[in-house]
């Protein structure tokens, strides 16, 4: 069968089933994320059945899906909403370093790996999968609650982050010394620095460059800028995500709406690209032998995530319910974990290290869309059952199953900006 009808036989296949899953997912009310990424196990590496023809396309959907999932992130916030929310969140980023990269470096160093690899596992248990948050909050449709914001300025400092973490990795595992190291790490800090301040300044501007009456030229401008954009900040080794939220944040008014119902759809199609992508590179049979530490590093950190996500919630005046799915949100890890131990892999420094964060990641990143659900309601079944004990039934509350009732106001939902 020719090589272009064997790929659009499988490219296909993959799209239909993903439509499949979804509305399978959509029926029961949860993320459709962990059926995606078992379909990518399915078709992958010793899986059922592995795709050939297409898997390179797939590889670079995956990519755009990232891009995408960023971009539409940032168009939900303004500049300015941006660099309030660091100055006031950095703390909470702190607390989210220390809490969660601490695990993975004492996991490391009692398996034995050595310094090096410790930094590493740090990283991939420190960062937060911020394509698998944005499309659980979209999912949700908690795009406009007031949790989201304290979500996405910890997402952000993380992904900002980067910028000095990967250039520090990369010198670490190839050997190389404190001067080469310096001078990657001060590009990478001077062109983050300059896409923020373009974004922040020159927002306005880039907005009037871009507004087209017309759909499809307002489509391509943005499309293309996005993409420039964040193949310049990869490049400069800078996180392609970070570029792409950027051009989100930098677009406002009436052009940000234009943009959101445009590329909404190819956002999800991407989107589910990426997550069948990730599956595709797991290979089933490395996941048995690391499973444990895998396991007990997972419940560690998620954990961990829980209560990073509380505190800063908490810090920034958000009711107890907000708290608690700002906590259950952040618990995925995804594509920079995975990111950060390919960097390990290539390098040679621990072959059980890749399998490891395959096994971790791929844990969280189906039990992150199930605790950004859950987190809350059962954290207040908890909290309640005790003070509804200890509380007086209020006069006129005791209705006819002789069960005293409250009536709960949490006005956590916010509108979108414009």
């Amino acid at each position: 069968m020719h090589s272009s009808a064997v790929f659009l036989i499988e490219f296909g296949a993959v799209i239909l089933g993903l439509g499949l899953l979804g509305r399978l997912a959509g029926r029961f009310q949860f993320s459709p994320i962990p059926l995606y990424l078992l379909a990518g196990l399915a078709f992958g590496e010793g899986g059922l059945l592995p795709l050939g023809a297409s898997e390179e396309f797939v590889a670079t959907g995956a990519e755009i899906g990232v891009i995408l999932l960023l971009l539409m992130l940032g168009l939900e916030y303004s500049a300015s909403d941006l660099v309030s929310n660091l100055k006031t969140q950095y703390p909470a980023g702190l607390v989210d370093a220390v809490l969660n990269a601490l695990p993975g470096a004492i996991m490391a160093l009692l398996l034995g790996w050595g310094p090096v690899a410790a930094v590493v596992l740090a990283g991939v248990t420190w960062i937060s999968s911020s394509g698998v948050i944005a499309k659980v909050l979209g999912d949700l449709g908690r795009l406009g609650n007031r949790e989201t914001p304290v979500i996405l300025s910890i997402l952000v400092l993380e992904d900002l982050a980067m910028a000095v973490y990967l250039p520090i990795v990369t010198a670490l595992l190839a050997g190389a010394g404190l001067a080469a190291g310096s001078v990657t790490l001060a590009i990478a800090l001077g062109v983050a620095g300059l896409v923020l301040f373009l974004a922040v300044r020159y927002g306005r501007l880039i907005s009037r460059f871009v507004s087209s009456d017309d759909p499809e030229k307002l489509l391509l401008v943005v499309l293309g800028l996005t993409l420039l954009v964040a193949g310049i900040a990869q490049q400069l080794q800078v996180s392609a995500a970070v570029g792409a939220f950027l051009v989100g944040i930098a677009l406002s008014g009436e052009v940000a709406e234009g943009t959101h119902i445009l590329l909404s759809p190819l956002r999800d199609l991407f989107a589910a690209v990426f997550f069948v992508f990730f599956g595709l590179h797991t290979d089933p049979a490395s996941i048995p032998p690391v499973l444990l530490p895998a396991m007990v590093l997972a419940v560690i950190t998620a954990g961990t995530k829980i209560t990073t996500g509380y505190w800063a919630a908490r810090r920034a005046g958000i009711s107890t319910r907000g708290r608690w799915r700002a906590g259950g949100t952040l618990v995925a890890r995804g594509e920079f974990s995975i990111v950060i131990a390919g960097l390990a892999v290539t390098a040679g420094i621990e072959p059980s290290l890749g399998p490891l964060a395959t096994a971790y990641v791929l844990i969280l990143v189906v039990l992150g869309p199930l605790t950004a659900r859950w987190t809350e309601p059962i954290a207040r079944q908890v909290t309640d059952r005790p003070a509804a004990r200890r509380r007086p039934a209020p006069a006129g509350a005791v209705e006819g199953d002789g069960v005293a009732r409250e009536t709960v106001d949490d006005s956590d939902a916010v509108g979108r900006r414009s």
